[in-house]
């Protein structure tokens, strides 16, 4: 799974214009344009597309954080060079304030039942005995969960999903 896919997947999920998405990179002390933010959701058939990297996608993901959550005081963390889904998939989870009881959730509502033990598995240190790498199709089940979520709450408050 790309990096490019799990941007555009937060973006659709959120409804997140550019400008707001400037914002989510702002909170974390990144300055990015428009144009590039279009070149990282634009189809791999685009020409205007390129590749966001780790360290990009990183950084919007801290920025998610700090957006949504508010900014802590102090050094902002430094963006992960390299990240892999077990990191993607905590900052998510930071960033949404969720308890593991609504990882879980989430999950059912794309038919995926983990207990809380086998989720707490994907949060450990890779150095832990019961640490489980969280392969792309768990990432992309709870992506599609947190959008279906989202789409759920918007029609039981009566909002417009356009």
């Amino acid at each position: 799974m790309t990096n490019n896919y799990i941007l555009h997947s937060i973006h659709d999920s959120f409804a997140l214009d550019t400008s707001k998405m400037i914002d989510i990179f702002a909170a974390a002390d990144f300055k990015v344009s428009c144009d590039r933010i279009s070149s990282w959701l634009a189809g791999e058939d685009n020409p205007e597309y390129t590749e966001c990297s780790d360290a990009q996608l990183a950084i919007f993901l801290n920025g998610l954080i700090n957006y949504k959550r508010g900014k802590k005081d102090g050094p902002q963390p430094e963006p992960e060079n390299v990240l892999t889904n077990n990191v993607i998939f905590r900052k998510l989870k930071i960033a949404l304030d969720l308890k593991a009881d609504d990882v879980l959730d989430i999950l059912k509502l794309v038919n995926v039942d983990l207990n809380k033990y086998e989720l707490n598995a994907y949060f450990r240190k890779p150095s832990h005995k019961n640490y489980r790498h969280c392969r792309d199709k768990l990432l992309r089940n709870f992506l599609a969960g947190i959008q279906l979520k989202i789409k759920n709450h918007k029609q039981e408050n009566g909002e417009n999903n356009e």
